[in-house]
């Protein structure tokens, strides 16, 4: 933990010399790359030691396949390979370590390395080998259209911003970001002239990455106070679980996975200031002109706290590993996306027990909370106090279903899970269970969703 703090913060200071001394103004892409990379490697083995090997081995490999693999076939084995080899060093730490964390856990930034490279053989494979009228809006986007060079390829993978925290980016927003067409690019979507600009502006990241510090500290001061006070294991004490009655235990367990949240709040937010700090994140005007950067964001602080659906949880909770799996499952699964989903999510985060029950529950309380709000939301729209009331029960009710649904993630084994969800009566299973049983469900399509140029030209002939 000590040198993840300090990686972090030596690439924070690492970052504002990159923008300022080593902008595409006063260097080229080349060396833009070189020191990303070589500063990437070098924290990598500062934290990691030996274990770093994983990391680049895992790099390589993947390499060599996107240079010999056919393009047909590019994304398939880059999954297969990146997903069986983290899959491998997840199944080392619980049989090796025991359900323990190691001092040198390697497994985050593999993670990572693991997303960006699926990531990178997808678009590769939209850019070369479909044609664009098979794509999506988004995926015409981003699709690569030539294989990178081994610099390109390392200084994604690897670049000091992202290899300890993350978060995984675009390919081809990094290397805009690179080249210092980053900015521009974003810039050029607004018409300036119109607002009174004979000129682009140029924004600077100072503020932004002064305001996620202040995010950091106080998350860190949060998590130093909060979250070893109120330990998530003491739910499932014998003592409280004789003493407490199971209104206290559900307003126990809201209180124990808020004091979990903090961790994670410290180290995104951090990783997104790095980022910014380096000039890489911008992602346009707001509509009160606004220069935003949170393109690399990985969590919406206010909208986690204040959601009032599952979907929207979710949605504004990591982010970028969300966006991550609709690019390269949710929207190439040829049938049960959501299900599909959810499993990936389980894999990618490990093979700890309470992941998968964590991720199975998951997927029950998302169907349910579709199905209630398709069929009971409309009824609560006609006026303002129906809208509130609607509001009020379902922010409790979703803030209560993900505490529900995340205590198993954080206990990980079998056994402390089994006797959580006892204590709880197992009442979200049975509640989204009925609810399935007893509101219509519209069914989902079991194919592969038609892309939107070739949807729009299906509507036209219709």
């Amino acid at each position: 933990q000590i040198n993840f703090v300090a990686c972090q913060l030596f690439a924070l200071l690492a970052a504002f010399w990159f923008r300022i001394y080593l902008g595409p103004s006063h260097a080229s892409s080349a060396v833009r790359h070189a020191f990303a990379t070589l500063f990437g490697i070098y924290f990598a083995v500062f934290c990691f030691g030996w274990y770093s090997i994983h990391l680049f081995v895992l790099v390589m490999m993947n390499y060599g396949i996107m240079n010999m693999a056919s393009i047909p076939n590019i994304h398939r084995y880059s999954f297969v390979v990146a997903m069986g080899y983290l899959t491998l060093c997840h199944i080392s730490r619980i049989y090796i370590f025991h359900y323990g964390i190691l001092t040198t856990d390697f497994s985050g930034p593999l993670m990572i390395i693991t997303q960006k490279i699926t990531t990178l053989a997808c678009q590769l494979h939209d850019g070369i080998g479909r044609q664009a009228e098979e794509l999506t809006a988004e995926q015409n986007r981003l699709a690569v259209k030539t294989r990178p060079s081994l610099l390109e390829y390392l200084s994604y993978l690897l670049n000091f911003m992202s290899i300890i925290a993350g978060p995984c980016s675009n390919y081809k927003d990094y290397i805009a970001f690179i080249e210092g067409r980053h900015v521009h690019m974003k810039l050029l979507e607004v018409n300036w002239k119109q607002k009174g600009y004979d000129r682009l502006p140029d924004p600077s990241p100072t503020g932004a990455v002064m305001y996620k510090l202040c995010i950091t500290l106080v998350s860190l001061i949060l998590f130093l106070t909060l979250t070893k006070n109120f330990p998530m294991a003491y739910i499932i004490d014998h003592e409280f679980l004789d003493k407490t009655p199971f209104l206290s235990r559900l307003g126990y367990l809201y209180v124990v996975t808020q004091a979990a949240k903090p961790k994670y709040y410290f180290a995104w937010t951090l990783a997104d200031a790095v980022n910014n700090a380096a000039g890489y994140g911008f992602s346009g005007v707001d509509e009160r002109g606004t220069f935003r950067w949170d393109l690399l964001s990985n969590l919406n602080i206010w909208n986690i706290e204040t959601a009032t659906s599952f979907k929207m949880y979710i949605e504004n909770w990591n982010i970028q590993t969300a966006a991550w799996l609709k690019r390269v499952c949710y929207d190439r699964a040829p049938w049960y996306p959501t299900a599909l989903t959810f499993v990936l999510s389980a894999l990618w985060h490990g093979i700890y027990p309470g992941y998968y029950f964590t991720f199975l529950t998951g997927i029950l309380i998302t169907l349910a909370a579709r199905a209630v709000r398709n069929n009971c939301r409309h009824y609560f729209l006609s006026s303002v106090p129906l809208k509130i009331a609607y509001d009020v029960v379902t922010w409790v009710v979703t803030q209560l279903a993900v505490c529900y649904t995340v205590a198993p993630f954080v206990m990980l084994a079998v056994e402390p899970t089994i006797r959580f969800y006892k204590s709880m009566y197992f009442h979200m299973h049975i509640l989204s269970i009925l609810v399935l049983l007893l509101l219509p469900v519209r069914p989902q399509a079991h194919s592969i969703r038609k892309p939107q140029n070739q949807a729009v030209q299906n509507s036209v002939k219709n």
